[in-house]
């Protein structure tokens, strides 16, 4: 008897974006399910979980699939228009926003780069962390007015092609992340942890922050606190610690867990 796919509903559209995003695993998971590694690989992808909990709605959870879509229109009657053209993931961006816009809310309902997540909307929980300029800034703090002909990087722009950024690998080796809601974020941070401790940039645990401009080993008391900034109510810190000790270092970090098949 043939076996039933699992995903019976699974539109055209919906498998067409899978087969662009694993295209070795779409068959697998269209004919056994999906499996949780597969579930862990769409979230770095799109920088949610949501996708991965129901296929449902698929395209518009996925980031990636935005790039060159038609963006959602301006609103109309806008209240202090301010002309900005950002640099959003390599991609020039010229909007007209109200001044007291948020480069968050510029991200996710202009240009429709959802994978920065709004958390607190108080810049306390690091959700919202996009790079501007190479460097680390809460999205939710930071005006969009403000970022006129500077380069913009998020979750969505990590990744060359299907070839992930080293973060978002190592994050998927150490399961860095359980509900992926903060991940986004958390992966951004991290990046840019990488370039501050290359430029030798002191944090409040450095023991001599005198040596300043010498590339920076870092411990793992180093690499929490500078990931302070970064909530994780899910409590995934030991693993995102070995994530960025593996990046950051020559050696590669054990992975300690496994699928209750063995598997990795």
């Amino acid at each position: 008897m043939e076996d039933q796919p699992k995903f019976p509903d699974l539109t055209d559209a919906e498998r067409k974006v899978l087969e662009d995003l694993m295209p070795d695993e779409v068959s697998e998971i269209i004919t056994a399910g999906l499996k949780r590694r597969h579930f862990l690989k769409l979230i770095t992808y799109t920088g949610t979980s949501l996708l991965a909990t129901h296929l449902l709605g698929i395209e518009q959870l996925m980031a990636r699939t935005t790039t060159g879509a038609p963006l959602p229109p301006p609103p109309t009657g806008i209240e202090n228009g301010v002309n900005v053209t950002v640099n959003v993931n390599g991609r020039a961006q010229k909007l007209l926003v109200d001044s007291r816009m948020t480069l968050l809310d510029a991200l996710r309902e202009r240009l429709a780069l959802t994978g920065s997540k709004k958390g607190c909307d108080h810049g306390q929980c690091g959700a919202c962390t996009v790079l501007v300029e190479g460097r680390r800034v809460l999205s939710c703090l930071t005006l969009a007015a403000t970022c006129q002909d500077k380069a913009v990087t998020t979750i969505e722009g990590l990744a060359k092609e299907d070839t992930l950024h080293p973060m978002q690998t190592a994050f998927i080796k150490h399961d860095g992340f359980q509900c992926g809601y903060c991940t986004p974020g958390q992966i951004c941070s991290a990046v840019a942890l990488m370039s501050e401790a290359k430029n030798g940039e002191a944090s409040y645990v450095t023991p001599n922050v005198r040596q300043t401009g010498k590339p920076v080993k870092l411990s793992d008391e180093e690499i929490r606190e500078r990931m302070s900034g970064n909530i994780c109510r899910c409590g995934a810190y030991p693993n995102i610690v070995d994530a960025i000790r593996e990046v950051h270092g020559d050696k590669a970090v054990a992975q300690v867990w496994q699928f209750a098949d063995g598997t990795i």
